[in-house]
């Protein structure tokens, strides 16, 4: 590790309040290749025990770092070229903590356009310019000074023309000097305003709110600023940037001792056009790239937030399930689903019509749910949701009462089932009928369905069509890595999708796998793997720990513990006098084991069976908790069998809902609606709520009260605090 990289990583601890070894160790194992999910499960000894935030974390300061290192070399490259570069100079190059003070050094470096003061040196004017800003003696006055550069074939005709070439050429002088850019930017961020107004007439109403609106820079929520930014794209809106102008001014002639000069006036226009047309346009791109940037993290942040819990939602096992993608004027595409998502039988049943068609749509869907033994409808959230699932309510009044319904978030479905995984997955059906399935496994497995669909169409963001694809892909990506490796995935029933999220994977890989067992059947041992075409020893270390095997050769295949730790682990049980199928099948070993282990010398059993103490907790929770879900502690979702109508509803009521979506101003919530409801940020404690996402995730039940109803526009406005009064 270089000396200048070793300073970065002591930054980064100090930053984050952990050890140097901490952060070094990290920044190793990534840069060796290894995955952050396996690095945080199975190098804890190596990392001192940080979570996945952390690494994270770290991963993204040492990119940054070292991107920022990488801009200096090349900086310090031109301005060498240039027979330029003093060694106080080139330290603060390498000392520069941010782009932009980096920027800021290289500004009067930078190879340039043809500026006005570009200009005024090609007419020979910059030794003026530089008598003129050093207030030689020799000048008596600028204008004097001037007369002798006045040459028409210079297009210098008149003095006006001389003086205001040097007033150009001081101007952008001004404007690169790194202290008076940091002067105004500081200016800038206190006193300037976003002032919007309206692009003209006739233009899109949906930005009416941003007509005539100004808000301070340093105030303005990330939300707002997307939605700026989208109707500034749109051609709606006209925004600039607006500031105190006297305030920068004083400060610059302060900065530069102006009014000591013996050409103050001269110099103080000089600075202000400075002010005016150079640095102003350049801080307005540079603070609405900062807003913009801090917007979109927020919007991706909120993003990957809920995504990370509709993913985690715990999944319905053991359930036949009759899923339905309502329709109208298509009707109803129907599926029945047995416990493991494989397709009994499908119909289409209509909605509307006469009451006699709606009495046969209800006796198709109870002969179904009869011949397929289903106790669980999985009813879409899309067109005709609602009637839907008043049918279903009919239908479990009238004769069904072992039977609910569940309301699903669909969004992505159609996308997925008009995709080639879709078609490749059922090629026998076709893209209505995929899509219906799709919603019923959703119910059965969340993980495992929603990863075969883009997240950014899944439903559950703030504004993710106006931020940056690539920044987005990447964050989601992490997510859906971070979830499916923290949930674990079954070796012989897991599909190419879901197995190319897996630690160490890929597409092709994945692909491999499924190829494999389908030509030699289900995997009997992990190590297996290393047959798999294209998946070599490095591969199958980050992968190995997160594929399980149920039934297999090796009981502990189907554990969280990695395969390089079985020797340990085998150890361990002859401690005990037990072998690793009676730890695995048998629950009264385990319980006798809990007992047991709680009196173990840890640390000494550790260093006994030369393993890192984080390691030996790992494999005891894994032998008493051998196959665990982690969503399997988590509630389930709410089960239903009525329905809730808008003229049902009365202010006051309370009710219990589940929460679809979190975003910067409060949570929209399924209280059983066509629309969801929203409660407020305001409105979801009796105390300050900074973050939503402190209080409510997706996918949580809560207990919220009816505030207000607009039943004209189908709003309801909910609450979660305690106030009544309200």
């Amino acid at each position: 590790m270089s000396p200048l990289e070793s300073a970065v990583t002591e930054k980064i601890a100090g930053d984050m309040g952990i050890d140097l070894s901490q952060v070094a160790g990290t920044v190793e194992l990534l840069d060796d290749g290894n995955t952050v999910p396996f690095i945080t499960r199975y190098r804890k000894e190596r990392t001192g025990n940080l979570d996945e935030v952390q690494i994270r974390d770290i991963q993204q300061r040492i990119t940054t770092a070292r991107q920022l290192q990488e801009r200096a070399e090349v900086i310090l490259k031109s301005i060498a070229s240039q027979e330029k570069l003093s060694p106080e100079l080139e330290q603060s190059i390498r000392a520069a903590e941010s782009m932009t003070q980096l920027e800021d050094l290289y500004l009067p470096y930078r190879p340039k356009k043809r500026t006005r003061a570009l200009v005024a040196r090609e007419r020979g004017l910059e030794p003026l310019a530089d008598l003129v800003f050093s207030a030689d003696a020799a000048v008596e006055s600028p204008r004097s000074a001037a007369a002798e550069y006045v040459d028409a074939e210079k297009e210098l005709p008149t003095v006006a023309d001389v003086l205001q070439g040097v007033a150009d050429i001081l101007a952008e002088r001004i404007a690169e000097n790194r202290s008076v850019r940091e002067s105004a930017r500081r200016v800038a961020l206190k006193t300037g305003r976003l002032s919007v107004t309206a692009a003209g007439e006739g233009v899109d109403e949906a930005f009416r709110d941003y007509f005539k609106y100004s808000e301070a820079v340093k105030k303005i929520p990330p939300h707002r600023v997307l939605a700026i930014n989208r109707g500034e794209k749109a051609a709606a809106l006209r925004v600039k940037l607006v500031w105190d102008a006297d305030t920068a001014q004083a400060k610059t002639v302060r900065l530069l001792k102006l009014h000591e000069h013996r050409f103050a006036l001269f110099m103080m226009d000089a600075s202000a056009d400075a002010l005016s047309r150079l640095i102003l346009p350049s801080i307005e791109r540079e603070i609405r790239r900062d807003l913009t940037e801090r917007a979109e993290r927020q919007a991706i942040s909120v993003f990957a937030q809920n995504l990370r819990q509709l993913l985690l939602q715990p999944p319905v096992r053991g359930q036949r399930i009759l899923a339905i993608d309502p329709g109208f004027r298509t009707g109803c595409k129907l599926a029945v689903l047995d416990e493991t998502g494989n397709c009994l039988a499908t119909d289409l049943a209509y909605i509307t019509g006469s009451r006699s068609k709606k009495a046969s749509t209800k006796e198709k869907l109870g002969t179904l749910v009869k011949e397929h033994s289903c106790h669980l409808v999985a009813i879409g959230n899309g067109t005709a949701c609602r009637e839907t699932e008043e049918l279903v309510a009919e239908l479990i009044s009238e004769g069904h009462s072992d039977l609910r319904y569940v309301i699903v978030n669909e969004a992505g479905a159609s996308i997925y089932s008009a995709s080639d995984a879709a078609r490749e997955e059922f090629p026998d059906y076709d893209a209505t009928t995929r899509g219906t399935i799709s919603i019923g496994r959703r119910l059965q497995d969340p993980l495992s369905e929603l990863v075969k669909i883009e997240p950014q169409h899944i439903g559950v963001g703030m504004y993710q069509h106006d931020v940056s694809t690539k920044s987005l892909n990447e964050s989601l990506d992490q997510v859906v890595e971070s979830c499916v490796n923290y949930v674990g995935v079954d070796l012989n029933t897991s599909g190419t999708a879901l197995l190319s999220r897996v630690s160490g994977l890929n597409r092709r890989t994945a692909a491999n796998i499924v190829a494999r067992r389908s030509e030699q059947g289900p995997f009997r041992a992990r190590s297996q793997l290393l047959e798999v075409s294209g998946l070599g020893q490095a591969t199958y270390t980050q992968a190995a720990g997160f594929l399980k095997i149920t039934d297999g050769e090796e009981p502990l295949d189907a554990t969280w513990i990695h395969p390089e730790s079985y020797p340990a682990t085998r150890q361990l049980l002859e401690r005990f006098e037990l072998e690793s199928d009676q730890v695995t099948r048998d629950e009264s070993v385990r319980a006798d084991l809990r007992s047991r282990f709680a009196d173990l010398n840890r640390a000494d059993l550790a260093a006994e069976l030369d393993i890192g103490l984080p390691t030996l907790e790992d494999i005891l929770e894994a032998l008493v908790r051998p196959g665990r879900d982690p969503r399997a502690d988590l509630p389930p979702p709410v089960f239903k069998s009525n329905v809730l109508q808008l003229d049902d509803l009365t202010e006051g009521m309370t009710l219990q809902g589940t929460v679809l979506n979190v975003v910067d101003f409060g949570a929209f919530v399924d209280i059983g609606l066509k629309d969801s409801g929203l409660v407020h940020i305001s409105k979801l404690a009796d105390r300050f709520v900074k973050n939503p996402h402190d209080l409510v995730a997706v996918g949580d039940i809560v207990t919220v009260r009816v505030l207000g109803i607009d039943r004209e526009r189908r709003r309801v406005s909910l609450t979660m605090r305690n106030d009544d009064s309200e």
